[in-house]
Formats: C-alpha cells, sequence, structure tokens
C-alpha cells in the first residue's frame, strides 16, 4: 500500500483520489526540498528588507492613507471600522490594507508619517508569499505528482521572475495575502475530497472569504475547484459542479460589488488610451497570449505596459487564441486529458477576468496578475519532469534540466527584484522600454525631486510636459518652483504652471490651493485666501488647505491689535480651519499646540489647556508645548506647574524663552 500511494498522477493519470489517498505527513525528501526551496526563495528575494516605498500607488494605499498613518491605540477599532467601509483608489481590499494598520500598529514610528522601516512591510510580504510556497508544494502533492515534479512545480511558483511584482512592490500585498487564502481554501477543498467534514466546509468558505476581502481575483475559486475536479475525479458531472452553488452565488455578488465601486471611482477605462469594445477583445487574446508566452520566456518585464495609442496589427491575428483555447479545453474534456485540462483551465480561469478587456488601470498586461495563474502551467511543468524522472536515467536529466531552468530563472528573478529598490530605479526600468508615455518621466521627476535633485526633475519634467501637456505634470512641476524659490522669479514660474494646471483641469481643489499658497508667498494674502477657498469647494477633504488658509488667517490676524475684532475674527477662522484640518489628522501635535495657543490670544485659556494638554499626550518630548503650558499656568495663577512645565520644556531642550515669561513665572 506505501508503494502504491507514493506514485504520482503519470502512473494513475485517471484514478479517483477517494481510492488512492496520501498520508498525513510527507517524507524526508518532501521536507528536504521544501526546505531548500524555501531557503533559495528567501535569499533570491532578501533583498526588499532594504528597499523603500514607491511612489506608485504606495502613498495612496499606505504611506499616505490617513487611516494608517493615523493610527493608533486609541483609534485602531474606529479606523478598522473605517477601513473595511471605504475603497482605496476603486479597490476594495479592506483586509489588505488591515494588515498595513496591523504593522504601523506593532512596529511603524518615525519617517513616513509614521512608517519608519519600509523594509519591515516588504519582508511581510516575502513572508507571505514563501506561505503561499509552502502551499502550492502541499497542493501539487495532493494532486498527486511526484516529489520531483512537485519540487519543480513549487520551485517555478517561487522563483520564477514574473513574482517578483507581486512580491517586491509592498501595495501587492493584496497578491499574496489572496494568495494565500485561495491556496488554503484550495488545499482543503482536495481534502475535503478525501474525506468530507464540516471543519473542512467551514473552512473552505473562511479562507474565501478571507481571500475575497483580500482582492477581487479571488472570485474564480469555484471554477479552480471544478478543474481540481476534473483532475481528481473519474468523470467531471453536472452534479458536481451544481454543488457549488453557494461559492457561485457569492462570487457572483462579490464581483458585481467590486465592479460598481471600480465604475463609481472612475477606475474602469482610467488611462489616456480609449478604444472600442470589439478592439478590447484584440487586447484581451494578445494578452492571453503575451502571458503564455513569459511562463516560458519572461522577456521585457516591466512594472509598466502602457496602452499604445492605436491597436497594433500584430494584436488582430491572436484573436485565433479564443477558438484554439476552447477546442483544446474541449479535447480535454471528452478525450480526458486529466493534467492538461487541469493546467488549462486552472489558468485560463484565474486570467480570464484580468484581460483587461473592460480597461481597469494604467497598463493592459501586469506581470503581478499571473501569481495564481501561473499555477495551473507550472503544474503542467512539473507533471511533464515528472513523467521524464521515471525514463531509463530520467531522474538525473529531470534533475539536471531542472536546476538549469531554476537556476535561470533564479538569477532573472535576483535582478529583477533590484529594480524595486525605490521609485528612481522603478521609472528608470520602466523607461528603457516605454520612453513616449509621461508617467514614468512624471513619477521619477516627483522622486527626483523629494531627494532634492531639482535638475534632474526639471529634465523629467519638462520631457513629461513635451510628450503630453497633463495638467498633474504642471502642478508637480510647478511644486518644483515653489520649493526652490528663492525669489520672485521662480514663484512666477510655479504661478504660471498652475495656471496652466488650472486652464486644463479648472475643477481640481488641489490645483487652487497650491495657486493659493504661490499668491501667499508673492504676498498677496487676499488673493491666496480666494483661491484656497475656490480650491475646497472643489474638494472639501483637501486636509492641506485647511492648515494653509488656517496660517493665511493667523498672519492676517497679525495685522490687527490683539483684542480687536478683526484679530479676532481671523484668529476664530483660523481655530476653525485647524478644527476641519483635525479631522483628517487628529494625531498631529503641532497643530493642536498651535490651536491652544491662538485660544489663549483670545483669552480662551481653559480651551487652550485642553488643546496644549492633548498636543502633549501625543508628543511628550517637545519643549515648546511645556512652555506653552507654562505660560497658561501661569495666567491661570497655576504657579507651582508653571515652574515645572517651564523646567521641563528647558530640560526637553526648549531654549527660545522670553525674558519677560521667565521672570514671571520664576518670580511667583
Amino acid at each position: 500500500m506505501a508503494k502504491k500511494q507514493s506514485k504520482s498522477i503519470a502512473a494513475h493519470p485517471k484514478e479517483d483520489v477517494q481510492k488512492v489517498k496520501l498520508p498525513s505527513f510527507y517524507s524526508w525528501k518532501d521536507w528536504a526540498i521544501l526546505g531548500a526551496i524555501l531557503f533559495t526563495c528567501y535569499l533570491t528575494f532578501s533583498n526588499v528588507k532594504n528597499f523603500h516605498f514607491v511612489n506608485w500607488d504606495d502613498d495612496r494605499n499606505f504611506y499616505e492613507n490617513q487611516l494608517i498613518t493615523s493610527l493608533n491605540s486609541e483609534n485602531f477599532w474606529s479606523n478598522t471600522s473605517r477601513i473595511f467601509k471605504e475603497d482605496v483608489i476603486g479597490n476594495y481590499n479592506p483586509l489588505t490594507i488591515w494588515t498595513f494598520a496591523l504593522e504601523k500598529r506593532f512596529y511603524g514610528k518615525g519617517n513616513y508619517n509614521g512608517l519608519e522601516s519600509p523594509g519591515s512591510w516588504h519582508h511581510t510580504n516575502l513572508i507571505l508569499h514563501l506561505i503561499c510556497v509552502m502551499l502550492v508544494f502541499f497542493i501539487s502533492r495532493r494532486l498527486r505528482l511526484g516529489w520531483i515534479g512537485a519540487a519543480f512545480a513549487t520551485a517555478l511558483f517561487a522563483l520564477h521572475p514574473m513574482r517578483v511584482e507581486s512580491v517586491a512592490w509592498v501595495t501587492e500585498r493584496k497578491d499574496v495575502l489572496y494568495g494565500m487564502f485561495f491556496l488554503a481554501a484550495l488545499l482543503q477543498y482536495i481534502r475535503s475530497k478525501e474525506k468530507a467534514s464540516f471543519l473542512r466546509t467551514f473552512s473552505i468558505y473562511l479562507f474565501f472569504i478571507l481571500s475575497l476581502f483580500s482582492k477581487i481575483q479571488a472570485v474564480v475559486l469555484p471554477l479552480a475547484m471544478i478543474a481540481v475536479d476534473f483532475l481528481m475525479d473519474d468523470k467531471l458531472s453536472w452534479q458536481t459542479i451544481i454543488k457549488k452553488w453557494p461559492y457561485f452565488l457569492v462570487s457572483f455578488l462579490w464581483g458585481v460589488f467590486g465592479i460598481f465601486v471600480l465604475s463609481h471611482e472612475g477606475s474602469l477605462d482610467a488611462n489616456d488610451v480609449t478604444y472600442a469594445f470589439w478592439q478590447r477583445i484584440f487586447i484581451g487574446t494578445y494578452s492571453y497570449l503575451v502571458y503564455v508566452v513569459k511562463s516560458v520566456v519572461p522577456w521585457r518585464m516591466s512594472p509598466l505596459y502602457p496602452y499604445p495609442p492605436s491597436i497594433p496589427a500584430y494584436f488582430y491575428p491572436t484573436i485565433l487564441v479564443l477558438p484554439a483555447v476552447l477546442f483544446l479545453g474541449w479535447q480535454a474534456f471528452v478525450k480526458n486529458w486529466k493534467v492538461f485540462g487541469f493546467s488549462l483551465a486552472f489558468f485560463t480561469f484565474n486570467i480570464m477576468f484580468l484581460l483587461q478587456i473592460l480597461g481597469a488601470g494604467q497598463g493592459f498586461i501586469a506581470d503581478r496578475f499571473t501569481y495564481i495563474a501561473y499555477y495551473g502551467m507550472f503544474f503542467g511543468f512539473g507533471y511533464l519532469v515528472d513523467w521524464l524522472s521515471k525514463k531509463q536515467n530520467g531522474q538525473i536529466l529531470s534533475g539536471a534540466l531542472g536546476v538549469l531552468v531554476i537556476g535561470i530563472y533564479a538569477t532573472l528573478t535576483f535582478r529583477q527584484v533590484a529594480i524595486w529598490e525605490n521609485s528612481g530605479t522603478l521609472w528608470t526600468h520602466v523607461l528603457k522600454y516605454y520612453n513616449q508615455t509621461t508617467l514614468p518621466f512624471g513619477n521619477r521627476a516627483n522622486f527626483y525631486r523629494s531627494q532634492k535633485m531639482y535638475d534632474e526633475a526639471l529634465v523629467d519634467y519638462d520631457k513629461a510636459i513635451k510628450l503630453k501637456e497633463d495638467p498633474q505634470t504642471f502642478n508637480s512641476r510647478a511644486r518644483l518652483y515653489f520649493d526652490t524659490a528663492t525669489d520672485s522669479t521662480r514663484l512666477m514660474l510655479a504661478l504660471r504652471d498652475y495656471n496652466k494646471a488650472i486652464e486644463l483641469k479648472p475643477d481640481d481643489g488641489e490645483f487652487w490651493v497650491n495657486r493659493g499658497a504661490t499668491y501667499a508667498r508673492l504676498g498677496n494674502l487676499d488673493k491666496a485666501i480666494e483661491n484656497i477657498n475656490t480650491g475646497l469647494k472643489f474638494k472639501p477633504d483637501h486636509e492641506t488647505g485647511y492648515l494653509n488658509r488656517s496660517v493665511l488667517n493667523s498672519a492676517l490676524a497679525s495685522r490687527y491689535q490683539p483684542g480687536s475684532k478683526e484679530f479676532g475674527d481671523y484668529t476664530s477662522r483660523a481655530i476653525a480651519d485647524i478644527d476641519e484640518y483635525q479631522k483628517f489628522r487628529p494625531y498631529n501635535g503641532d497643530t493642536w499646540y498651535e490651536k491652544a495657543r491662538m485660544k489663549r490670544s483670545l483669552g480662551n485659556l481653559m480651551g487652550a489647556m485642553e488643546d496644549i494638554n492633548r498636543a502633549i499626550q501625543i508628543d511628550a518630548s517637545k519643549g515648546i508645548y511645556y512652555y506653552e503650558r507654562a505660560i497658561e499656568n501661569n495666567l491661570l495663577n497655576r504657579n507651582d506647574q508653571a515652574k515645572i512645565d517651564l523646567q521641563t520644556a528647558i530640560t526637553s531642550g526648549y531654549n527660545n524663552i522670553d525674558a519677560a515669561v521667565f521672570s514671571a513665572i520664576q518670580g511667583n
């Protein structure tokens, strides 16, 4: 019996899995080869621990997402509730976002809005990928691949260069997270075919739901189950398919909800090129063919594959892919080609909804789309290696071939990982292949600007604008002029670009707010406030707009004597704007300090005391906060507390102490 259990699907292509059960544990060969694959995979991807975030969705998903950056022990559950109620950039994957929040809660602090170690988040992606690799090995063995074939399929899943985007890009946490739950559900389904139980059925549904909450792509799980049925059962029956109706119902409802979110946020057709629907069919068939070829020859890998300005002629012949796949699928079904049918079906089911026929996203192909889909291809390759290993001297030949192929792929993967080190390396790589599109130039320029490489940034902005007069690029170049301005000449260049951005897109509130800040630096405060007011009408959630307007109102208040009506009006408006800002950023201690200082100037000492206490609660290391509280305690005749606060301010390193204030407090 033990010998029969160890045979692969190559020897029993039609055997019912319920009649031949694997042991509940694996041999030392299984564990040894799995350990070697995991170790190699970890080494190949380990450089991600030193990488930074990139300015391609990492900002909106992560380091500028205030539900994450503002997270602390007080608001953890309220932020969690909002995460599960809201989408991000038109995508509803709350469990993925929540994992970012969990990491922020446990070890995020410092830079990047409270996220000081980007490598930690990269490392989590790698760990999740390793778990997926383990699950792939267990699934492969349960699907009757021999240990050699299972090892090859698993190594491909672990080390194929098309894995890189899903692992090395923090935003694509959703791939490795949904993949983990998807594969766990699939493994439990396979085990339930051996021996059904309530616990296994419950775990399938649980993992399925968790996978859906991680990424909408998990809706294909019921179809993946049917592919497994075809492989494992003597004959695929309609009764087996119909029994899966609860899974199909969940998938359908989730899919409809996902499409609604995408369309509501304008993510469908969110690209610069518009095609007729019939043309998009050719985009789908061409993409399908590219994915098939890249499973063997992963050439010209790029994080971005921008849409061509028009459909190239060579796209049209790929329509033959559609009847070819249908014909081969039918042949596999009627002739009972188990492995081929499973491989084709699993790959097709998992890639077909990602062929960009609906046109969501900025590119028509994405390496990350193959993360789970490629398991179908890898299983077929593993079967071929298994078959070869059973020939005379086959183990040596298959082993040598496997090591050679995996070695080449691992080398390519190691090199591909390096492009994700930061935004500069990322977009420089994209520009090797696509230098006629604005996005890589604009994003690399933004990175250069953040690194104070202003000359390099300006060159890229100019190239992007030459390709297309995009309002966002004008806005970004204006920010460069604004940030580097030392006189009115540079500010006028910024103003010119903001004017152009508003001309091209007059309803974008950010452009108006930024132009308002430029007018403020040019000394025209009235014009500045007028622009910010307009910007906040268009974009009422623009937190920086409220903060800027607060500063301007405070500056206008300083033109008048404290106690005058004008002083009080402008100061009250400044306080109101900080209140609005704090709805978005409640854990910015400096804004509580500023509000306390302004309330004190209006004579509202108790309100000022509440605000400065809040500032100290947020950050107890800032001496200026204690200095402000010392002044307030002194005015409230709390002399002993004022002296303690003054001493704490000095001890904390704050030295800008007014002599009159010092005398008043110490004199008391």
